[in-house]
């Protein structure tokens, strides 16, 4: 088969174009490499030469082979922006949703947990609230979720409350509040992790505030916390100021309670179990000597 198209055909094999194998189409394939160089393609600039060798071997046509060609830039591009997207959310452990073990938690409705997996909750910026006492997973949960939006492309990240706190004050002193705070606004989906662990001073509470209001209706949050919504206004210090945060949280706002044992309770028994288990069981026969020699 010759690889030349005649005059005037319109060539609908890829075979009409591979391979090179005359000085005008080495140029023209250099020309491609190049186009596809410009357009930072550089998936389908790699994967090129495999393809052509490809189309050949499988008689493809040019759109089979152009159709391949871009599905694996597409490929490469999704996997490119997950990454980013996993090292922008700064998440603290690699923990899926797969990972948690829902039959430890009876209280907990995995239906609910499921259901935001689905991560339809971020259409409509609303937020998460998960309590419940230290060591049920609620962290957990939160990463979950926040690796599942970060997988999907939403841009997303994950903080303390402390940190978020501390980072804001210093960017207050820093002369850069409106940048500091646009970091925490502008993100799909905003994690704050452990809410009401500590009690915050005046400044904590309005730059906390900022946040919520600056996300409000915009944004998705997920917080986690160990004390009920009706201890918040205590943990405040400033029974208004935590009405008008919990009314802008809870407006699009679901709260799941995980009412259950603690994971590192469970697992500090499993193992103490275990270590009894092994202080009592007799000790194995050992092997005498002369027969070791022999």
């Amino acid at each position: 088969m010759s690889t030349t198209a005649p005059p005037g055909h319109a060539p609908d094999r890829a075979t009409d174009l591979v391979p090179p194998a005359t000085p005008a189409q080495a140029a023209c394939y250099q020309r491609l490499r190049g186009h596809l160089a410009d357009l930072k393609l550089s998936a389908a600039a790699s994967a090129l030469p495999a393809l052509l060798d490809a189309a050949r071997e499988e008689n493809l046509s040019v759109l089979e082979a152009l159709e391949r060609l871009l599905g694996l830039q597409a490929t490469a591009s999704a996997a490119r922006r997950a990454d980013n997207n996993l090292r922008f959310a700064s998440l603290p452990a690699p923990w899926s949703l797969e990972d948690y073990d829902f039959s430890a938690q009876p209280g907990l409705e995995e239906a609910v947990v499921r259901e935001l997996a689905s991560l339809r909750f971020l259409d409509d910026a609303t937020n998460v609230i998960f309590i419940g006492q230290p060591g049920v997973g609620k962290t957990m949960l939160a990463i979950g979720l926040a690796r599942a939006a970060a997988l999907a492309g939403h841009r997303t990240y994950f903080t303390t409350c402390d940190d978020l706190i501390r980072r804001l004050k210093r960017a207050l002193a820093e002369h850069r509040f409106p940048t500091g705070l646009r970091f925490f606004t502008q993100p799909r989906l905003l994690v704050i992790d452990e809410f009401g662990y500590r009690r915050l001073d005046e400044e904590g509470r309005s730059l906390l505030f900022e946040v919520i209001n600056g996300r409000y209706l915009k944004g998705s949050i997920i917080t986690t916390s160990h004390v009920g919504v009706s201890a918040w206004a205590e943990r405040l210090g400033d029974p208004m100021l935590a009405a008008a945060l919990l009314d802008r949280l809870l407006h699009r706002g679901i709260i799941v309670a995980i009412d259950g044992p603690s994971y590192r309770m469970r697992a500090h028994q499993a193992h103490t179990d275990a270590l009894r288990q092994g202080l009592t069981s007799p000790a194995p026969a050992t092997t005498p000597a002369r027969q070791v020699a022999s």
